[in-house]
């Protein structure tokens, strides 16, 4: 019972919670999360449940998220505030990845209705950066095992990856081309059409600030030559996985490599990959956004002094 009786005041629970009143008295007032109950005085009370409730909103306003997000992550029941839970769910699955294997599962099944809805529903309670750069691979990485498991047909494979190129597409096309940082061209090697992983990164790219100029699938070595001289990008970035198309792309690189001195020259090589670069006139740049983080960090700030 005593859970449920009130024995804060708001000035004790903005001191416990390390938040203004104002901000208590907002998040009731505009979103109706909680409703603590009045003294004699017509003071508010917060009971111990109120208080769990709003450190669980706070945990998840600290890592990103905005509180109407937060409210509807926890009125979505997908985390659950009560006595017999830790806020921070810890040693708890990330309920987010079980989204997203909803969301493969549908489209393995050709109901885009019902992806649509699992996609929306995580840019909804998660941010942006969460859902492209963190689980939108952890989704590719699961059908890419899939995939040369054997368990995932021809046809399925066409419509999932030709889901994800249209959304992620959109979301690429969507971002203001800022031009606060250099040009960057994105592109994959010759006849490789597994271009996700290289439009997650163009997202990225854009996200930060760069003019990027997203070619994607397969290009001959003979129309990369145009593309440069045209766009005249600072930083150009290859994207090649699969195994038949190593040789045509090292080739690609070597001779780029050798005649573009300007050009600073990335390959985006994702944790399955086998291909072996070893030119020294080309970086490797992992599939992860840790890297990419690290990448920028050692790369621009000299760039910008320039």
């Amino acid at each position: 019972m005593a859970n449920h009786e009130g024995k804060y005041n708001i000035k004790a629970a903005s001191k416990l919670l390390g938040i203004q009143p104002g901000t208590l008295r907002a998040w009731e007032r505009r979103y109706k999360v909680i409703a603590p109950k009045r003294n004699e005085s017509g003071h508010r009370l917060y009971t111990e449940e109120h208080i769990q409730t709003l450190k669980w909103l706070i945990n998840k306003v600290d890592n990103g998220f905005t509180i109407s997000q937060a409210i509807n992550l926890l009125d979505s029941n997908q985390s659950p505030v009560n006595n017999n839970k830790d806020i921070d769910d810890t040693g708890k699955p990330d309920l987010s990845f079980e989204l997203m294997d909803k969301l493969l599962n549908a489209l393995r099944h050709f109901d885009e209705s019902l992806a649509n809805d699992c996609l929306n529903k995580a840019f909804s309670l998660y941010t942006v950066d969460k859902v492209v750069f963190e689980l939108l691979p952890h989704l590719l990485l699961k059908l890419q095992e899939e995939v040369k498991a054997g368990s995932v047909t021809a046809a399925e494979k066409q419509f999932i990856f030709s889901y994800f190129r249209s959304r992620i597409g959109m979301i690429l096309h969507s971002l203001p081309v800022a031009g606060i940082l250099p040009k960057a061209v994105t592109v994959c090697g010759p006849e490789e059409s597994n271009e996700l992983g290289l439009l997650i990164f163009s997202v990225f790219l854009r996200r930060k600030g760069f003019e990027v100029i997203y070619i994607g699938g397969s290009i001959d070595a003979g129309e990369i030559d145009s593309v440069l001289e045209k766009i005249k990008p600072q930083f150009l970035f290859f994207s090649c996985d699969l195994d038949p198309h190593n040789k045509k792309t090292l080739a690609m690189l070597d001779e780029l490599s050798s005649k573009t001195k300007e050009i600073q020259i990335c390959v985006i090589e994702s944790a399955k990959s086998k291909v072996k670069y070893s030119h020294l006139n080309y970086e490797i740049l992992e599939f992860q956004l840790q890297k990419w983080e690290k990448w920028l960090k050692e790369n621009l700030p000299q760039k910008k002094q320039e």
